[in-house]
């Protein structure tokens, strides 16, 4: 988040568990942005992030811009280093910063 602070960009994560579950992973992991809840996987569906028997979904990040456009698709997510890829790919498709 620190790499992504910089930008104007709002983050948010989504997740197919439940919104009590996704509230305590939230708490666990300290996360400062919003979880939200997808029980019944018709966003992960629809996203084409459900993974294979629909028991979880794939980690991807989808940037989107001002007027709702995906410009990008990250497929290959990293935890590790996520925030500084993601930060990099803003960079190039000229996302502006603060």
């Amino acid at each position: 988040m620190t790499e992504l602070s910089r930008y104007r960009v709002q983050v948010f994560g989504a997740s197919i568990d439940s919104p009590a579950a996704n509230k305590e992973f939230a708490a666990r992991e300290n996360l400062n942005f919003p979880l939200l809840s997808d029980p019944e996987k018709r966003y992960a569906r629809a996203l084409g992030v459900l993974g294979p028997g629909g028991m979880f979904a794939q980690r991807w990040t989808f940037v989107v811009d001002e007027q709702g456009i995906i410009r990008e698709i990250d497929r290959q997510v990293k935890p590790g280093s996520h925030g500084k890829d993601l930060a990099a790919k803003l960079d190039a498709l000229g996302i502006p910063k603060k």
